[in-house]
């Protein structure tokens, strides 16, 4: 690849536009694909090139990077015959930066094998607040030369890289960290409604918790929202329940036992069978606070 590769990004959520954003502020040509064309303008202000199709965006791109929903999405972008492998160059480099199964993420790295395309799996931990100041971590695997050759890449959009190995390792990772949050939240969210009925106050409960041996980053970052009873989503109900649904998968074909997983994720059940499925998932506060006053 030359110094300044030409980067076909496909996905433009929350994340994703930011992330784009850093490669063009970073000096990369960019050429943007999203089903919402509206989603693109702002970007193409700034100087990438919108395309009409997926198929347009990946065609001499050195690097196609996609950031998309979910297992079916990204064998949709990935492996349909106007899809990223279908167009891109043999040499060129695919990069996956979704939160998805590794048996999803297998099927696309043999894909990519056959039509002679590079393939990185590169989900990312963070919120779109470290998107947008692009301080992600960034998780990698895939082979390694290709990873070394895409560290300016990925430095453009976040802070920290951990490479993990060749092949689905970074997915795992992923799900790993997501399971964490999740189960945080869940004790976080019953810890604090637990402190208030029996008469603390809420905010006060909260600031301890941040400040104990239980406090984390996670703990204290999301402490004001939960102050504030504001689940404006950074990350949904439904989001989690998926992520936890593609762990609890994952975990059954390897045979690690799941049972804290397990259990969270019927929480995550009823808050979506409740109506709380778009809120953010912290709002597991506000479901157990409702509980109590009934």
């Amino acid at each position: 690849m030359t110094d300044k590769p030409k980067v076909a990004w496909i996905g433009l959520g929350k994340m994703g536009e930011h992330m784009a954003g850093h490669l063009l502020s970073a000096g990369f040509p960019v050429t943007v694909y999203n089903r919402t064309v509206e989603k693109a303008a702002p970007l193409v202000e700034k100087g990438a090139t919108a395309a009409d199709s997926i198929a347009a965006a990946a065609d001499g791109a050195d690097v196609i990077i996609s950031m998309i929903s979910d297992d079916n999405a990204l064998r949709a972008v990935a492996s349909t015959t106007d899809g990223v492998l279908s167009a891109a160059a043999p040499g060129s480099i695919y990069i996956d930066m979704s939160t998805v199964s590794p048996e999803a993420s297998a099927e696309i790295a043999s894909n990519a094998d056959k039509a002679g395309v590079a393939y990185l799996r590169a989900p990312v931990n963070g919120t779109v607040v470290q998107a947008e100041s692009g301080a992600l971590i960034i998780l990698v695997s895939g082979p390694r030369a290709t990873f070394d050759t895409c560290t300016p890449v990925f430095e453009a959009m976040g802070s920290k890289l951990f490479y993990f190995g060749d092949a689905e390792q970074a997915r795992s990772m992923k799900l790993a960290i997501n399971m964490m949050v999740g189960i945080t939240a869940s004790m976080f969210s019953e810890a604090v409604v637990f402190a208030k009925a029996a008469g603390l106050d809420w905010d006060q409960a909260i600031d301890v918790i941040g400040q104990s041996a239980v406090g984390s980053p996670y703990t204290n970052f999301r402490g004001p929202a939960l102050k504030a009873m504001d689940f404006t989503p950074t990350f949904s109900t439904k989001q989690i329940a998926k992520d936890f649904d593609l762990a609890l998968a994952t975990a059954e074909t390897t045979g690690a036992p799941m049972p804290l997983t397990s259990l969270v994720r019927q929480f995550w059940s009823d808050m979506i069978d409740t109506g709380k499925g778009d809120l953010d998932f912290l709002s597991y506060a506000q479901h157990l606070d409702e509980q109590r006053s009934k």
